[in-house]
């Protein structure tokens, strides 16, 4: 068994794009339900409508790269508007529902035959990649031992964990502000926060918008580092995968959702690698008889859930955080 294989893919995936799209992902998240308390269960739609925002102003109208970043990000502003307007006055249930309502109902649209000269249908849209790789300045790619990425992710990753670190510093920032401070308090009791005259429906609509902006980065920077925008992509998966990072990191913790992220797709990288070295060949390390090689990648999933469920009943708060920061109050 190939024991470099599978450090090469655990330590590659830990540090690369996808990781970083997750990571992205899980920031507005964590502003959403860490911070604020607000149940978002359609990350991915304010993913799906950035990227392709992006993706349908460069491919189907023909307009210029930077305009299809702004019209990403308004997109992903005016979809927090439109979800919190009915809903952030409501128990927080009821946003979890019309959130991924929504995620679901912007996937399908954007796979809809009916669309299909705008959104692509489900083969969804190309073309658009070419302004980002042409800023590319590296000349080839790197390989340390322990991590390889090829030109283009090398690019990505300088980007992306970029990205990552601004995320961070405005979530920094904003949490030691008065503003911050008065979101944590209505994820405490937002009854008392109303007594004080605080407008506890703006605070509120403002994270929303501000996590759906971060998951708007997130969307556009998947579709820029894969060169693609395809509607499946854009699933449930996402959103709960954001979560479990989220989770693992330590929630209404700043860098909770990055160590998360790593973690999470160090591990999911790193066993599904081991497995699949140890039921390939003639003579496998694991016999036909317990696993096949097609069930490697599914026996990953399985432990990984597994080491979830594990987290949520000995460590709820993840790594870094506190267990009183992830109370659910469906109030």
């Amino acid at each position: 068994m190939d024991f470099g294989t599978i450090i090469d893919a655990a330590f590659s995936a830990a540090l690369g794009p996808q990781a970083i799209v997750f990571a992205l992902a899980a920031i507005g998240v964590n502003v959403h339900f860490g911070y604020t308390g607000l149940l978002n269960f359609g990350q991915a739609g304010f993913m799906s409508i950035a990227a392709f925002g992006l993706a349908v102003t460069v491919v189907t109208w023909d307009m210029p790269f930077w305009l299809g970043l702004v019209v990403g990000m308004i997109a992903a502003v005016v979809l927090a508007l439109v979800l919190g307007v009915p809903t952030l006055r409501l128990r927080a249930d009821y946003l979890a529902i019309v959130t991924i309502a929504t995620s679901e109902i912007l996937r399908l649209v954007f796979g809809a035959v009916e669309f299909k000269d705008t959104f692509g249908g489900s083969n969804g849209l190309t073309g658009f990649v070419r302004p980002y790789q042409r800023l590319n300045p590296y000349d080839d790619g790197l390989s340390l031992g322990v991590v390889s990425f090829s030109r283009n992710d090398l690019w990505s990753i300088t980007v992306g964990w970029t990205l990552v670190a601004i995320c961070c510093i405005i979530v920094w920032a904003l949490m030691r502000s008065p503003w911050g401070r008065v979101l944590k308090s209505i994820r405490e009791d937002e009854d008392a926060v109303r007594s004080l005259g605080k407008n506890v429906f703006a605070y509120k609509m403002q994270a929303l918008v501000l996590g759906g902006v971060f998951g708007g980065i997130a969307g556009i920077f998947h579709i820029l580092k894969q060169g693609s925008a395809v509607p499946t992509d854009f699933n449930t998966t996402f959103t709960f995968y954001a979560y479990a990072a989220l989770l693992i990191g330590g929630a209404a913790r700043v860098l909770g959702p990055v160590v998360g992220s790593m973690i999470f797709w160090f591990l999911i990288a790193g066993i599904g690698s081991f497995f699949s070295e140890a039921t390939k060949g003639s003579n496998p390390v694991i016999p036909d008889w317990i696993m096949e090689p097609d069930q490697a990648s599914l026996i990953r999933l399985i432990l990984l859930g597994l080491g979830l469920m594990l987290l949520m009943i000995f460590r709820p708060q993840g790594i870094f955080g506190d267990r009183r920061e992830i109370a659910i109050d469906g109030r």
